[in-house]
């Protein structure tokens, strides 16, 4: 018996598909295999429920479904009245900085708090007045005034780092509420949303001096998975994607800064101290396992997160830190591909506007195309899959066998830039305002070379000692080349 998809469902997967982006709902739809997987975060979840902490890091090729996997976690999450905050690392946002981007992330997550009611984020407003009428509820039913409820359930935030701030917040929060005192609220959820830069402003707004900086944000995230559950929720997941950005880091000290705070938040989780709080990351194998500059370069993380050496000739360990996921395999892809289908006609199989062996004819086009990559890395190849239902479901007379020599199919090459990183010895320019160059070669052989307008060079030989010869300038001695994040720089 067919069962009818609801069309916001269906526009919200098949225009997400379509744009070659992963979509935030109706995932269940489309979900292929993984049920080992699946089912070991469900577990996760259902432990930090129980007021555990879990942590995970999904690793898989580009195109292996990691984006998907995590939306799809995320979706089962909600449905277990757990709340979720996600976000993607850029360069702008990272687990541990000084400038800024740490807190920039915090907002961001802030932001995408999302709770079953509100699933497309926003939720941090609701979850606190959920906490106020959740000890109201209980006060009435003890008997003593709500005040005194709320002093009482905030004392168990104290413990933490910056509790007692973030207990004093929530109490104004609560007065604000019985006064209708709309601006105290404002600063308040701009406090906890770590939109204060300043302490003085904190002060004057809120009476706090503490505020949401770089150096605070894990401990922050810690008092408010302790609040949530404190609101009626089950605990709090964080998401996590795109951790390939702190691979991408040139600078050493940056990069293991944020190694740094991995490693706290995994002894955290593996240790139980942290209340109804669960991480799951996701990355590619190069940002675990590269010695030089992944996870495996920081030795603590290494011993913690190194595979099972029995996982081996097909046998699985899934209860490890660490989730790797496969690419999807022919089969695999021909049932997401039905999917697909099926959704596209909204759940009625009379609807199908192409039968199963077109299905069949249409994988067996795209791997002449571009090889097996139409399964492995199929976003382009799912994208010209809905383009070509798109064609047929709006031109009647037309027919998929017709159709199927005029598709235009490209392999999907994203995955590329995930390794394009500018480490120490590789090759970095600078361009002086005057228009001359400055170049840095490997060490292997390379030299570094700046040419100045007039025709000057500056030659560094292999002893790490550079000079500068011009036809009208003595020869000068330069000593000291330091390597920047995106360039070097010489210093005369």
């Amino acid at each position: 018996m067919n069962t009818s998809i609801r069309a916001k469902d269906r526009d919200a997967v098949i225009q997400s598909l379509r744009a070659g982006v992963v979509p935030r709902a109706g995932q269940h739809l489309i979900q292929v295999g993984r049920a080992r997987e699946i089912e070991t975060l469900v577990g996760d979840i259902e432990r930090i429920a129980d007021g555990g902490s879990s942590f995970r890091m999904i690793i898989g090729e580009y195109g292996a479904g990691k984006t998907f996997f995590l939306n799809l976690v995320r979706a089962v999450a909600l449905e277990k009245k757990l709340v979720v905050a996600s976000a993607d690392l850029n360069p702008d946002r990272r687990l541990h900085a000084s400038g800024g981007q740490a807190r920039s992330l915090y907002a961001e997550l802030m932001r995408n708090l999302s709770t079953r009611t509100k699933p497309d984020g926003g939720a941090l407003a609701g979850i606190v007045e959920k906490f106020i009428g959740t000890a109201k509820t209980e006060a009435k039913i003890a008997g003593i005034p709500s005040e005194e409820m709320i002093r009482k359930k905030l004392d168990h935030l104290t413990e933490l780092v910056n509790g007692f701030d973030f207990a004093h917040v929530i109490a104004t929060y609560c007065c604000a509420f019985d006064e209708g005192n709309e601006q105290r609220k404002a600063d308040v959820i701009r406090w906890l949303r770590g939109e204060f830069t300043t302490k003085t402003d904190a002060m004057k707004a809120l009476g706090v001096r503490a505020i949401v900086d770089d150096a605070a944000v894990y401990d922050q995230l810690k008092l408010l998975a302790r609040f949530i559950r404190l609101a009626g929720f089950s605990g709090l997941l964080v998401s996590l994607d795109e951790l390939v950005n702190l691979y991408k880091l040139a600078n050493t000290q940056a990069r293991n800064a944020n190694y740094e705070q991995i490693l706290r938040i995994l002894n955290d989780s593996l240790q139980g101290s942290s209340e109804g709080l669960g991480f799951i990351l996701g990355g590619t194998p190069e940002f675990l396992l590269d010695s030089r500059r992944g996870l495996y370069s920081y030795p603590a993380l290494q011993s913690r997160l190194a595979q099972n050496t029995f996982a081996a000739s097909g046998l699985v360990d899934f209860s490890g830190p660490v989730v790797r996921l496969s690419s999807l395999t022919p089969e695999d892809f021909y049932v997401l591909l039905q999917k697909i289908r099926h959704v596209y006609a909204g759940g009625e199989s009379e609807k199908h506007l192409v039968p199963d062996h077109g299905i069949v004819s249409f994988m067996e086009f795209c791997a002449k195309r571009i090889g097996d990559t139409y399964f492995r890395t199929p976003r382009t190849t799912i994208t010209s899959f809905i383009n070509l239902l798109a064609i047929l479901e709006q031109n009647p007379d037309a027919t998929w066998q017709s159709l199927l020599g005029n598709i235009e199919l490209i392999a999907d090459t994203g995955g590329e830039t995930d390794t394009q990183v500018s480490p120490e010895g590789d090759t970095a320019k600078q361009v002086s305002p005057e228009g001359g160059t400055a170049k840095q070669v490997s060490p292997e052989g390379g030299t570094a070379k700046q040419v100045s307008p007039e025709g000057g060079t500056a030659k560094q030989a292999e002893n790490g000692v550079a000079s500068i010869t011009h036809s009208d300038v003595p020869r000068t001695e330069v000593t000291n080349i330091e390597s920047g994040d995106e360039f070097a720089t010489f210093k005369l």
